[in-house]
């Protein structure tokens, strides 16, 4: 449940980022400016939290990032564009926590057999917040305005931190309060990813799989609204609508990675698989029916938005013992630079074309290469 509300709280502006526009009047190349400036925030964030996770508990810290990004939302809708980027910053430092937060405590409670399952269940909460904000952020701009539909969100976030409180004292166990916080274990930790192959084979994954998600959740209904016309509620709904097959199928590629499928040689397939549906997200065209747009939209999200818990439960069994929320932050922090790269590059290619389908096939090409990187090495490396 808190990964979902995380994930309405992190998508709901780039969902709604159309009415914004409109109302502001301003650039939508901003977007990528604005999903950059929350990146960067993440990437201190995963790079940093794992001493404080430690420290205070996995739990504690949960609930601090989901009060900052509450205040991040609340920020935001004042309605000035400066604050935007304050906004922007202080949420991204929130959400960012709840990924290796939640690691810390599965990689501890998991059986490790079963973790890319556990795993893949648990992240079904992203999807799950992506399908919410699809539908009732879209909603709320319509009966109301785009600053309500923010505040309502941050509300919904601010009361999440109540109901994580009851779980703390049981769920907090293993927190260390004479764990020191010192600049030198950021050092450590993305040293101890990088010399690892294995590790650092994942961190490749994270940037390129993280990269083209972000542009599928921070761009894609702005293509609809903008690129091809539609309106936003229409754009909402295909949205949710494909969001929504992720929930299953992050089971569904839980369960391969652990009965059947190598979770490496399972991560190297879905690269191939989303680079080919950015492809036709791409070439999407405003002729064809809403079912067609919504196939594709689909099949991207089944692969882009499916395989998180495969790869944490992955980076969790890599992991030093006792380690986990840290090792996991580090490689964390390789998608947040991904989720700030490729919306850059995205933004600038639409600065510079007008259209949003070369934006698509830079995500693509990223992944296609760290696909064919994993089948190489498995079978012929």
């Amino acid at each position: 449940m808190q990964q979902t509300f995380a994930t309405v709280g992190r998508s709901t502006v780039p969902l709604i980022a159309a009415a914004i526009i409109a109302d502001l009047k301003i650039d939508p190349a901003l977007v990528g400016i604005y999903l950059a400036i929350g990146s960067v925030a993440g990437f201190l964030t995963t790079l940093g939290c794992g001493g404080f996770i430690l420290r205070y508990g996995a739990m504690r810290m949960t609930q601090v990032g989901m009060a900052a990004l509450s205040l991040g939302l609340a920020v935001i809708a004042v309605g000035w564009l400066p604050l935007f980027a304050i906004g922007a910053m202080v949420a991204g430092l929130g959400q960012a926590v709840s990924t290796p937060s939640s690691s810390h405590l599965l990689g501890r409670l998991s059986p490790p057999r079963l973790a890319p399952l556990v795993f893949s269940i648990k992240q079904t909460g992203v999807p799950a917040g992506l399908m919410v904000a699809g539908i009732v952020a879209p909603a709320l701009v319509a009966m109301s305005d785009w600053r309500t539909a923010v505040l309502l969100i941050a509300l919904v976030c601010g009361l999440s931190v109540v109901a994580l409180q009851p779980l703390r004292a049981r769920l907090d166990v293993d927190r260390n309060p004479g764990q020191p916080l010192s600049p030198a274990d950021i050092r450590a930790n993305v040293a101890s990813v990088v010399r690892d192959p294995a590790l650092r084979a994942l961190c490749l994954a994270m940037f390129s799989f993280v990269g083209l998600q972000s542009l599928f959740t921070g761009f894609f209904v702005l293509y609809l609204v903008r690129g091809l016309g539609y309106d936003l509620e229409r754009s909402g709904l295909v949205f949710a609508i494909a969001v929504a097959i992720a929930v299953p199928a992050r089971i569904g590629w839980g369960w391969l990675a652990s009965r059947f499928v190598r979770p490496a040689v399972l991560l190297a397939w879905l690269g191939i698989g989303m680079a080919a549906a950015a492809v036709l997200t791409a070439l999407i065209d405003p002729a064809w029916p809403t079912w067609a747009a919504t196939i594709v939209a689909t099949l991207l999200s089944v692969t882009a938005v499916s395989w998180h818990g495969v790869l944490l439960a992955e980076v969790a069994r890599l992991s030093p013992v006792g380690r986990i929320g840290a090792t996991t932050g580090a490689v964390l922090a390789f998608g947040d630079a991904g989720s700030l790269v490729l919306p850059l590059l995205f933004s600038a290619a639409l600065a510079l074309t007008g259209g949003y389908g070369i934006g698509f096939l830079i995500g693509a090409g990223l992944a296609f290469a760290v696909g064919l990187r994993g089948l190489w090495q498995r079978y012929l490396g």
